[in-house]
């Protein structure tokens, strides 16, 4: 398992080549499978390809649009061109995979510090939910990206999906085009303090 960890990357460049309901069901599963919080089990999975994928990214784009004139996130600007870019790379991947928080509570209410707690516990159970369907992925023989970058169009992608969920993280799914090398990481020492 350390092997598959270590071999994961984020994969920007996709095959155009189909993925089987059955094989993105696996990768699903995967994530299912994922410890969280109070088994709350918090994830919804909305599974986007063909048109879609397409009307899916077309939001995302009036998302982007909006976040240029009007920006959710201010002090995030110098992403958004980023974001710009990842919008390319769903776009060319087969499968976009929206992952969603069903017990989420809205953004703009002030939240208690149980509610918000409860939030932090919920984003770390989606987190191991999003790490397991990667390297699910990776054993698979496909490539993923973990994205964020959704964040700026956060309110677009929510009211499209619907149903009060709260959109947390998508994830590209496809064949990768590409093999990169792993990105440097911080000095390991540096990272931990040993108290024993």
């Amino acid at each position: 398992m350390l092997s598959a960890i270590q071999d994961r990357r984020s994969i920007r460049k996709y095959k155009n080549t189909p993925i089987s309901p059955k094989t993105i069901a696996l990768v699903l599963r995967a994530g299912y499978q994922a410890p969280s919080s109070k088994n709350r089990q918090p994830w919804r999975f909305v599974v986007c390809a063909g048109a879609a994928k397409a009307e899916m990214l077309s939001v995302m784009s009036a998302g982007l649009e909006r976040e240029s004139q009007h920006p959710l996130l201010p002090g995030s600007a110098q992403y958004l061109q980023g974001a710009v870019r990842t919008r390319e790379i769903m776009a060319q991947a087969p499968v976009v995979i929206l992952v969603a928080n069903a017990l989420s509570l809205p953004l703009d209410e002030p939240l208690t510090p149980e509610q918000r707690i409860y939030e932090l516990c919920n984003a770390q159970s989606i987190g191991a939910c999003m790490e397991n369907m990667s390297l699910a992925a990776l054993r698979m023989g496909l490539g993923s990206l973990w994205i964020c970058d959704t964040y700026f169009a956060l309110a677009e992608l929510n009211a499209w999906l619907g149903g009060g969920r709260q959109l947390m993280a998508a994830m590209a799914l496809g064949y990768p085009d590409e093999n990169p090398p792993p990105r440097p990481r911080k000095e390991f020492d540096s990272l931990v303090e040993w108290r024993m």
